[in-house]
């Protein structure tokens, strides 16, 4: 199982459509989040992890600081349906973590999950910060891991 991470400038624009088609089959149709809460326009400047078989079966966006919080961020988390329930999310999670502790020198993460899966973020360190608040009709949580 082999997580690419590349910075936007550096997807081919396969990748581009295979990654905005996954986010709308999961955010879109699944989750029913409009497309322009989804295309917010921070992917240009954002790290995008990605699991490939034929398709992108796993995604998540890691943002720099100052795009969504004062730290560093990671978003848009998501794995293909037929994929859930295989451990794939935690294993990228642990790599987008990785990177941005050590490529982007960073010693901080604060993410907004989706609540019902808060424990899967508590598993590999995050900490609940807050109450749950509404966000485009789902429940999240701030979570927070310090290096």
């Amino acid at each position: 199982m082999k997580f690419e991470i590349k910075h936007f400038s550096d997807l081919t624009s396969s990748e581009v459509y295979s990654i905005a088609r996954v986010r709308a089959n999961v955010f879109i149709l699944e989750q029913n989040i409009l497309d322009e809460e989804d295309l917010d326009g921070i992917d240009l400047d954002a790290y995008h992890v990605f699991l490939k078989d034929e398709d992108i079966i796993a995604y998540c966006r890691i943002l720099k600081p100052g795009a969504a919080y004062k730290d560093a961020s990671i978003g848009r988390v998501l794995v293909a349906k037929e994929h859930r329930k295989k451990g794939i999310a935690e294993k990228m999670m642990i790599e987008a973590v990785k990177f941005i502790f050590e490529e982007m020198n960073e010693n901080s993460i604060t993410i907004s999950a989706q609540e019902y899966v808060s424990r899967l973020y508590e598993s590999i360190g995050f900490v609940k910060i807050g109450e749950v608040y509404d966000e485009v009709g789902i429940p999240h949580i701030k979570m927070t891991l310090v290096k």
